[in-house]
């Protein structure tokens, strides 16, 4: 089971024009047109740049178990 979210860092409503051959690269496509050829799509009146990035989120129960094996290496307490 996977214990990772997506979170939302960013949402701007962007033109055509301003998706370029970098925001391209950076988004993992070759070229702009291929980032176009997957993201275009409808009348293309409405374009939103997204930023996210993923992490993992660990169980309670995995992170309270770490924090008591903390507590134990600590001298003088018990």
């Amino acid at each position: 089971m996977d214990e990772g979210e997506i979170v939302i860092d960013s949402v701007e409503l962007i033109s055509l024009q301003d998706i370029t051959y970098d925001l391209a690269i950076e988004s993992g496509f070759e070229s702009r047109a291929d980032l176009l050829k997957v993201a275009k799509h409808g009348s293309g009146n409405n374009v939103y740049l997204v930023r996210f990035h993923y992490t993992l989120r660990l169980p309670v129960r995995c992170a309270v178990s770490e924090l008591c094996k903390k507590r134990r290496k600590i001298p003088g307490r018990t």
